[in-house]
């Protein structure tokens, strides 16, 4: 039965329980602007998220050419019809009265409005200039993860093959290298082992550092569901916050920040001194267990206790968990990947499945999660640190594999080190040595660490900066020449969410203004740049989108990623395909390494590993020692402390994150009225215990402070682990209160005002979580609360006086529908 559901206070909706080994039911989650009907919705245009990555799959309802809701795709294997908060309301931004709809170009020191001529003339001769004058190390190109597959790969070709420079990242550095790298160390090669799927078959789900109720709703209300039907599984949550799972959590640890790779240490001690391991896989499939035996046989549940300060008991329960399940699940994020020794942590990760042989069946899998909807695609198609297809920048057959599809000289794509990561690239932006940096759908200015470094380096007189936006980001704010994008609903092409799901999203209404779709920004510069291929033909040959797919089809053949089984016609109308789709898996692939590992062998692999310590690259000649068949590896790790520790002046650790209801540096999701009520400002959270001791309470205006800078914001009391500080880091400057800002003498708003420059030394991804801080009152709150949602992981503590509920209104309702038969049976492919 129809019902309907206020989505902001109630953000997962109502259960549908399904047992293990069941399809997940469908259920229809749908939201129609005020007075519209759907008999009204003249078109229903097929797509999926854009604000998670989840890849949930929906249809924009259009009428008269303009949005006016969403609802999501019964058939989908992903969502099965749901669609969470920033899926129903962050559509709304596309519309927004502040939109760029002109080119931008920066005239005595302020930006005006131009045509496309002027702007892209602009481009062209700076880097013509910069080419000439100081070579293609001279320009960078900083992308997104919310651009789609086609953009991805036409930016990777005009990049490494037309300008044939080394510096293109993504800011998915910041989110998803980690995932990356922990799979190249362990398995040779990118590609999700597991599958959205397994949730319906594991006994026993471990989430490290994942708040997936807040960063992958649906999936958490398909876990919700099976918690509330028959034989409902186990829930392992690692996180110092009291999230949605950790509240629903058969064991919960709340390690403190930075002591990941001690604790995970101690579960795989726990592990092998059962017995709890599969001796047979590990012999078939791995190489490396007797280091890692070696390695871990002192790390006890009671040596971890001290580093972690958590209870040796509870560690060695945990371990009972993961060592006795019938089925293991391990999902990880942010409080991996941001953290000190991030890639040796995950790492430790896919050992524990290796080591349990708990991989490539039904429930049994390893999910390194990305954090933003096309991060997959960045990794794919070369737009971050990797050559397109998985090839490796270190095997020259590989590189003249590339030069081949490309019809290009080998040597005329860089391949003399590894493709520049992005802090890497905006310290030679600070050093001079790059010259022009292009910046396409991110925010740095709010997104990268040590704020008051990133806004010196692109205010540089010297730096031409280019930024590719929807609208007047503080970034885009420094720009140089700012282009108009067309966005998410306004432009069609396919993208690929964190368990390798292809799906196709087309255009449902006209860009505003004159704003364009990114590839057509880039083949514009393309044609403009005039980049040929050895024979003096174009280099890049498609005009459109589905032709730039066909492209990359030839580019991922014979690849891990191998798309050439895919078509525009298969995904539309269809549930997404997991990839590799060919002649073998015409119909996708479900789970990798089902026979064994796939793409480990030297001559195969896309990377040879580094050192998980210093990051050293490892050779070919190395690897192939370690590793001459292509097994999994098992890479050990011990344990080191964090390198910025806490103090007498500095007494608290701060961890960054996010909250169910924005997406990154809230382009979007702070346009939709929905989703901005629920969060309108930032907000600081510490522990009950450190609220009493501090005599602090909910509301207090207090300050943050690092020895980088510092942030204000308002108390929330919360069930938080002693000791900590968690700063919600989706708020930057543009629309603080006033006298709040980076120039004012009152601290703003900017989480990463406070961060600290530092990253993994394996994955280059930085560490958020890792930051020493202070903290002081500023003014009593006198009864006002503080901005914190009460529905997520920010609820208040029960000691503290609890706020008013966190509700949306009248108009977050949203229907809920059950599925169809057809839909209940799912579209397990």
């Amino acid at each position: 039965m129809e019902s309907s559901v206020d989505r902001i206070g109630d953000p997962w909706g109502s259960r549908v329980p399904h047992g293990r080994h069941e399809p997940w039911p469908a259920r229809v989650d749908t939201y129609l602007t005020d007075g519209v009907r759907p008999d009204m919705v003249q078109e229903w245009v097929q797509a999926a998220s854009i604000l998670h990555s989840d890849g949930d799959a929906m249809d924009i309802a259009v009428i008269d050419g303009r949005m006016v809701g969403v609802r999501g795709r019964e058939i989908d294997r992903v969502n099965r019809g749901r669609l969470g908060p920033k899926d129903l309301f962050g559509w709304q931004a596309n519309a927004s009265s502040d939109r760029l709809t002109r080119p931008l170009v920066r005239e005595d020191g302020r930006l005006v409005e131009t045509d496309w001529e002027t702007a892209m003339h602009r481009v062209v001769s700076r880097s013509r200039e910069l080419l000439s004058e100081r070579g293609p190390g001279s320009i960078g190109f900083y992308t997104t993860g919310q651009l789609f597959l086609e953009e991805y790969y036409t930016l990777a070709v005009l990049a490494r093959a037309g300008l044939g420079t080394n510096h293109l990242d993504g800011n998915t550095r910041l989110c998803t290298s980690t995932a990356a790298e922990a799979l190249k160390e362990t398995f040779g090669c990118d590609g999700q082992p597991g599958s959205y799927d397994d949730i319906d078959h594991a006994d026993v789900i471990a989430l490290f550092g994942h708040n997936l109720a807040e960063t992958q709703p649906v999936q958490w209300m398909r876990i919700l569901d099976r918690l509330e039907g028959t034989d409902p599984p186990r829930l392992l949550c690692v996180d110092p916050r009291p999230t949605q799972v950790a509240r629903a959590a058969t064991v919960h640890l709340a390690p403190r920040v930075g002591t990941n790779v001690a604790l995970l240490n101690a579960l795989l001690h726990e592990t092998i001194r059962h017995g709890r391991i599969d001796r047979a896989y590990i012999q078939a499939h791995t190489v490396g267990f007797e280091e890692l035996a070696a390695r871990v046989e002192d790390c006890t549940p009671e040596w971890a206790a001290d580093i972690c300060d958590v209870p040796a008991a509870r560690i060695a329960e945990a371990a009972d968990l993961l060592g006795t399940a019938d089925r293991l699940l391990s999902t990880v994020l942010q409080g991996v990947y941001q953290s000190h020794q991030a890639t040796a942590a995950a790492v430790q990760v896919n050992n524990l499945h290796l080591i349990r042989g708990m991989l490539g069946k039904p429930g049994a899998g390893v999910l390194q999660m990305n954090g933003q909807p096309t991060a997959q695609n960045t990794r794919e198609c070369g737009a971050n640190g990797d050559l397109p297809g998985f090839r490796n920048w270190q095997n020259d057959a590989h590189v003249a594999d590339l030069a081949r599809v490309w019809n290009v000289e080998a040597a005329t794509i860089p391949h003399y080190a590894p493709p520049t990561h992005a802090m890497q690239m905006f310290r030679y932006a600070e050093q001079g040595s790059i010259r022009m940096l292009w910046i396409s759908g991110t925010n740095p200015a709010v997104s990268l660490p040590e704020l008051a470094r990133i806004r010196s380096v692109l205010s540089q007189k010297r730096l031409f900066t280019v930024v590719q936006d929807l609208f007047l980001t503080e970034t885009a704010q420094l720009a140089d020449v700012v282009l108009p994008a067309a966005t998410w609903g306004e432009k069609t092409g396919t993208f690929t969410n964190a368990d390798r799901t292809v799906h196709l999203t087309d255009k449902a209404v006209e860009p505003p203004g004159e704003a364009r779709p990114d590839l057509d920004i880039f083949l514009d510069y393309a044609a403009r740049m005039d980049f040929r291929d050895k024979d003096g033909g174009p280099l890049i040959t498609w005009h459109d989108p589905e032709s730039a797919f066909e492209a990359w089809k030839r580019c991922s053949a014979g690849r891990p990623c191998d798309y050439t089984g895919l078509t525009y016609a298969m995904l539309r109308g269809a549930g997404g395909i997991q990839w590799p789709v060919n002649e073998q898996a015409p119909e996708g692939t479900e789970r990798l390494y089902t026979d064994g590992i796939s793409w480990a062998h030297p001559d195969a692999c896309q990377d040879y590993g580094k050192d998980l310590v210093t990051g050293a690259a490892d050779s070919a000649v190395e690897y192939r020692s370690l590793n001459p068949d292509g097994k999994a590896m098992l890479k050990a790790a011990g344990f080191l402390p964090p390198h910025e520790a806490t103090s007498r002046e500095y007494p608290f650790q701060l961890t960054t994150g996010r909250t169910l209801y924005h997406f990154h540096t809230r382009t979007k999701t702070g346009r939709a009225p929905q989703l901005n009520a629920a969060a309108p400002d930032v907000w600081v959270e510490i522990s009950a215990s450190d609220a009493a001791r501090l005599d602090l309470a909910e509301g207090d205006l207090v300050k943050v402070s690092t020895p980088r800078g510092a942030l204000q914001g308002r108390l929330r009391v919360t069930d938080l682990r002693p000791g900590v500080i968690f700063v919600p880091f989706h708020y930057g400057y543009w629309d603080t209160p006033a006298g709040f800002g980076p120039d004012a003498a009152t601290p703003g708003r900017a989480a990463n005002e406070t961060t600290i420059t530092d990253w993994d030394p394996a994955s280059k991804q930085p560490l958020f979580k890792t930051a020493a801080a202070a903290l002081t009152l500023v003014e009593r709150g006198d009864g006002k609360p503080s901005p914190a949602p009460t529905t997520t992981a920010s609820a208040p503590a029960a000691t503290h006086d609890v706020p008013a509920a966190t509700t949306g209104g009248r108009t977050a309702h949203v229907s809920q529908t059950p599925g169809t038969a057809w839909g209940r049976e799912g579209n397990h492919r």
